[in-house]
């Protein structure tokens, strides 16, 4: 059974689940899935995991995001990317200055309005189905955080911006937001997703390049489980412990960090996820097969 992680460079124009599958096939892995989509239109780093790794993508679908975007000021399009028809065209007179000073007001905390085009469902039917009907449905807003916004470069029409931000950020409604308050509007002509967590696209393979290795060396690119995990507190366990554990008992500890920690078992073996509060630590996601750290 293959267990871990793949760091791929999804090109533009395919789904992530194809590319998932394709990677899959190429690795001989029984178990696959992925931390995060892309849509068609974007690019980057995509997480693939398989076999036990496949435990932690929501650990990693928690994690921040950044990508590199381009915004086309001007022209709003039905879907909020070059994907839909072009709804509205201005003149686009913005500064580099004001839109920069634009910028500055979508840093920190802010609400969305998640676009009808997205993979969110209302009665169990995704909400970009409902749109493709012509339909139309209410969406909350939600609170989402920009940790940093940056320009990158600016030759009008096109801007190019850096983002960082917490999940659940619809970088699409972003751009549109942003040409809203420039009074220009816009749609997000590209997207390129470069971090995840602590991922870089630095690190990824393409698929030309992974599609021309052997299976030996396709396999030794694969991340141990366990670096899915480096950034939580660590607990390491002695086996009567581990026993207790992995039979869904809860363990009185001392000087256990509340929240969610990595736990270990002897010799480093890793056991899994664990959550603690005031001093007793229970099971929360724990492998079936022991991978050394």
């Amino acid at each position: 059974m293959i267990d871990g992680a793949l760091l791929i460079d999804k090109p533009v124009g395919v789904s992530s689940n194809f590319v998932l599958q394709k990677t899959k096939k190429l690795l001989e892995a029984r178990k696959a899935g992925h931390a995060g989509t892309l849509d068609p239109l974007a690019s980057g780093l995509l997480i693939a995991l398989f076999g036990e790794a496949t435990k932690f993508a929501g650990l990693l679908l928690d994690s921040e995001k950044e990508y590199a975007a381009t915004l086309k000021l001007g022209e709003k399009t039905s879907t909020g990317d070059a994907e839909g028809e072009v709804l509205e065209s201005k003149p686009v007179s913005a500064t580099e200055g004001q839109l920069r000073e634009v910028l500055g007001r979508f840093r920190g905390e802010i609400e969305q309005v998640p676009p009808m085009h997205s993979a969110l469902k209302k009665d169990g039917v995704p909400l970009y189905k409902l749109a493709r009907r012509g339909e139309s449905v209410e969406r909350q807003a939600r609170k989402v955080a920009i940790r940093e916004l940056d320009l990158v470069a600016f030759r009008a029409p096109l801007a190019e911006i850096r983002v960082l931000c917490s999940k659940g950020t619809y970088v699409r409604t972003l751009a549109e937001d942003i040409g809203a308050a420039l009074g220009t509007g816009a749609h997000l002509a590209a997207l390129r997703r470069t971090g995840s967590g602590r991922f870089r696209i630095d690190d990824a393979v393409a698929m030309p390049v992974l599609e021309a290795m052997t299976l030996q060396r396709r396999r030794s690119r694969l991340l141990p489980v366990d670096s899915l995990l480096s950034q939580l507190p660590r607990v390491e366990l002695d086996a009567a412990s581990e026993t207790r554990l992995r039979n869904g008992q809860a363990l009185a500890m001392a000087a256990l960090p509340d929240g969610v920690s990595a736990v270990y078992g002897p010799g480093g073996g890793l056991i899994g996820l664990g959550r603690a509060e005031s001093g007793v630590l229970k099971p929360l996601r724990l492998t079936q097969v022991t991978e050394k750290g």
